[in-house]
């Protein structure tokens, strides 16, 4: 029986596999780029490190697609792109140094900064003259092992020009080094210039393709060009990784999730789907078959098998890696938005509730009421919806509900309408009203087992209804903690490498304390004891104006509160245009104590766009407040 010999062709493996890595580059840095253009633009250490992306983007896409071209003049141009982007490399580098080391607190005085625009100049003039054959001469004819531009004796200088440049880069991030002050800051900035020197190192040996010795020897050269390219790939993710600590008010861990996850989704997935389709075409080309039918195969199956996976296990490698002792804190955070009943989903709930109880009572109409204080939030309801008319609202028939509900009647005879009251404990001897069930009094009296079921089925909306009231609170206290909490991670990441931030004046976006006492003021603003227990009335603002008001603290404080509101009307009369809304929002809600739903009526907006207003309102007349209290503090 006769065999059969496979032949390996080593340089063809090689050059195979040179060109998989040299477009795992490329993909990396360009997937960095987006994420560092993405989050955190703004920031110059991220521009400039968007720009050392963007020129080994050039290098390395250029390198890859000049090497499976087949026309002369289609590889030259991508061998000059390559070669501009290997110009800009050092310019753009000492660029980044020099804004890494103004960060630790070492500005430049002026004389770094002409020597960043000096070699700015020589390298963009270097670029251009790529494109005239001057920088680097025309295609050479022969692949020494792969195609490449002649060298001249401009080459040569640049290549020394190249070196200096990158020294000069290496020492300003050698002296960012020194200066930092912290063990942590320090051991990312080992991290920074570890990272930043291999990519500029590694780029070398684009100035040697051609040289004699490689071209003897192929072998050698490709297990260089795949070492350089293996170790760039991770380099550039440690930068990504270390850049996105500068100025970026978000916890350590927050920035270590969100870069693995872009990195697993992004880079990772393109760079094997490309990896396998490469080796399956390849494979294919030596069988003499141009076409593999088990591309697209090979490449849809590895994408979702690779989602698959990172769907699966990616939430637990996160765990591992970035968690730590603080698991459980952060499981139960993580958890909360799925978790959390939303106005929504409440109704809808709700809305179950009333249509189930419809059916057991055989009623023609139901209804629940929502009620926030006083004031009806929400209705939802079902059947006949005559029901509604009768809906208590006034405050002195919720109160009798409430006392009535106290001498544990489960269903209240309410004229035509059975009530249910929904309530909460808010101590050992009092209840507050959080919604109320009414339906349409049936016709015949009820059988137990049929009023068993409807109060398991209030029992359930009551339960509701106390989760949302809950999360209600939570959330106020995360809003309020919030500008307070970015205040801190702003401090954090300003000054994690200089601390002259810590000593800069700077007034937080809204007190979270002040802002509560204006909006309990607010509340109560023609009397109740949020406005006569209110800590405002210690304020100097309203001592000065005790005078004028014979000593009544109160009405000196609703002075101040009516003063705060008018310095944010706009000139000219009264009008229901957008200008207007903060201040239409304060004075028709609290001055004039309109209900929730006449003043978005007349606002044209919904309830929920008219609390988010009603907030950004109570927090300028917050922030107008304080700078009163500085002025008469000074």
């Amino acid at each position: 029986m006769p065999t059969t010999t496979v032949t390996v062709n080593l340089t063809a493996v090689l050059e195979t596999l040179n060109q998989i890595l040299t477009a795992g580059v490329t993909i990396t840095a360009i997937a960095l780029f987006m994420y560092a253009s993405g989050f955190n633009w703004r920031d110059r250490i991220a521009q400039t490190f968007a720009l050392i992306l963007l020129c080994v983007v050039l290098i390395y896409s250029s390198e890859t697609i000049a090497a499976i071209s087949v026309q002369d003049h289609i590889t030259q141009i991508w061998l000059q792109l390559k070669w501009t982007g290997l110009v800009m490399l050092p310019a753009v580098y000492l660029h980044f140094s020099d804004v890494v080391l103004t960060l630790t607190g070492r500005p430049s005085r002026g004389r770094r900064r002409k020597i960043v625009f000096a070699v700015y100049a020589v390298s963009l003039v270097m670029a251009v003259l790529v494109w005239f054959g001057i920088t680097v001469g025309g295609l050479a004819s022969k692949k020494a092992p792969m195609f490449y531009l002649e060298r001249n004796q401009v080459t040569y200088w640049f290549g020394w020009f190249y070196l200096l440049v990158m020294f000069l880069a290496s020492t300003n991030l050698i002296r960012a080094t020194r200066r930092s002050v912290t063990s942590t800051s320090r051991r990312r900035l080992v991290y920074l210039l570890a990272g930043a020197a291999i990519p500029a190192l590694t780029s070398i040996i684009f100035l040697f393709h051609g040289n004699r010795f490689f071209a003897s020897y192929p072998d050698f050269f490709w297990f260089i060009s795949i070492s350089l390219a293996s170790i760039t790939m991770p380099t550039l993710v440690v930068m990504a990784y270390v850049v996105s600590f500068f100025g970026m008010p978000w916890t350590d861990r927050a920035i270590k999730s969100r870069l693995l996850r872009w990195l697993l989704r992004g880079p990772f997935v393109v760079a094997v789907v490309l990896a396998l389709t490469t080796i399956v075409r390849r494979y294919g080309l030596s069988q003499g078959d141009p076409y593999n039918e088990y591309i697209p195969v090979v490449m849809v199956a590895s994408m979702l098998i690779l989602q698959y996976l990172i769907t699966i296990f990616s939430p637990r490698l996160e765990q591992k890696l970035f968690w730590g002792e603080e698991k459980g804190d952060l499981e139960i955070i993580q958890s909360l938005q799925d978790r959390m009943l939303t106005k929504k989903d409440l109704n809808q709930f709700l809305e179950t509730i009333v249509a189930s109880i419809c059916d057991q009572v055989q009623s023609e109409g139901c209804f629940i009421a929502v009620y926030d204080g006083n004031e009806v939030e929400s209705i939802v309801s079902a059947g006949d919806k005559s029901v509604l008319a009768n809906v208590p609202m006034v405050s002195k028939a919720l109160d009798s509900i409430k006392k009535a509900s106290k001498e544990d009647k489960p269903i209240l005879d309410w004229g035509e309408l059975c009530l249910i009251p929904l309530l909460d404990a808010v101590d050992l001897d009092d209840w507050q009203l959080l919604g109320i069930c009414g339906f349409k009094q049936p016709k015949e009296e009820l059988e137990p087992e049929t009023e068993d079921a409807v109060r398991l089925l209030t029992e359930r909306a009551n339960l509701a209804l106390q989760d949302r009231h809950l999360q209600k609170h939570v959330i106020d206290s995360i809003a309020m903690l919030q500008s307070e909490v970015d205040y801190i991670q702003d401090l954090r990441a300003s000054t994690s490498y200089d601390r002259r931030g810590l000593y800069q004046s700077g007034v937080r976006e809204a007190n979270p304390e002040i802002f509560a006492w204006v909006r309990d003021a607010m509340t109560h603003y023609w009397g109740g004891p949020k406005l006569t227990n209110n800590p405002l009335l210690s304020f100097k603002i309203v001592e000065a104006n005790l005078e004028d008001f014979e000593g009544n603290r109160i009405n000196a404080l609703r002075a101040v509160l009516k003063t705060a509101i008018e310095r944010t009307r706009p000139e000219g009369d009264r009008k229901y245009t957008s200008d207007w809304i903060l201040y239409n929002i304060l004075d028709l809600k609290f001055v004039q104590g309109e209900k929730v739903r006449e003043v978005a009526r007349k606002l044209s907006m919904s309830e929920a766009d008219l609390y988010r207003k009603q907030r950004v309102a109570l927090e300028n007349i917050t922030q107008m407040i304080v700078e009163m209290e500085a002025e008469h503090s000074e």
